[in-house]
């Protein structure tokens, strides 16, 4: 009886088709694979047997990719269980305000800010621009990162600059020229903590949402 001959090459059988396969069909078709590798067992051609060997080598192979997927599987449950515990911990900081840089609600109360800027800056401006983008205010401020309180004022029809959203930058200036442009910290109170794909985020007055690690203090709400 005529032998059909099967190569004895491993990547010619179709234990190396699972290689491209998706990692949840790695993990989950295990069994698969074993009728698979006797199948071709079954079907080597007798005058030129495939080794023993290269038998142990495809199992092992393929036993250590799907205790890696397992593997990448726990390390996922672990994230999220520590992305929930994160969570829990953070709820106190919900009605606290939080310190951190970007845009306020500005409601018509004052507002502290605190700046940042070089050493040898001789003088300073704030800027103020609306949610679009225009600027609306340019204040000359003291040199120095002592809190500077803002309350709105006028802008530059001298019409009083309303409630909305508005953004800050420092400019620090040496000898009339500009040499840092920073957004100064403020503080906004904390109304939720929420869980994301990118992970654990401060819902803020107005929002106005910030990544957890963008707070870098906390107090109690004024």
């Amino acid at each position: 009886m005529p032998v059909n001959p099967v190569s004895s090459n491993p990547a010619a059988v179709p234990a190396a088709q699972t290689q491209t396969s998706a990692p949840s069909v790695i993990s989950s078709d295990f069994e698969t694979f074993l009728v698979m590798l006797t199948a071709q067992m079954n079907n080597q051609d007798p005058l030129n047997p495939l080794d023993s060997q290269d038998f142990a080598t495809q199992l092992a192979t393929f036993s250590g990719v799907e205790q890696q997927v397992k593997t990448n599987d726990l390390l996922t449950s672990l994230g999220q269980q520590m992305g929930l515990s994160g969570l829990a911990d953070m709820a106190g900081w919900v009605g606290m305000d939080a310190r951190v840089t970007g845009p306020v609600q500005f409601d018509g109360s004052t507002v502290e800010l605190f700046p940042s800027m070089p050493a040898f800056a001789d003088t300073a401006q704030l800027v103020v621009t609306d949610s679009s983008g225009a600027e609306v205010q340019r204040l000359s401020i003291p040199v120095g990162d002592d809190p500077i309180i803002w309350s709105g004022g006028t802008g530059p029809d001298g019409a009083p600059i309303g409630s909305g959203l508005y953004q800050f930058s420092v400019e620090a200036f040496s000898n009339g020229e500009v040499i840092n442009t920073a957004a100064p910290e403020h503080f906004a109170r904390v109304t939720e903590v929420r869980s994301t794909a990118s992970g654990v985020v401060v819902v803020l007055d107005g929002d106005l949402v910030q990544p957890a690690t963008a707070v870098s203090g906390l107090r109690q709400a004024a």
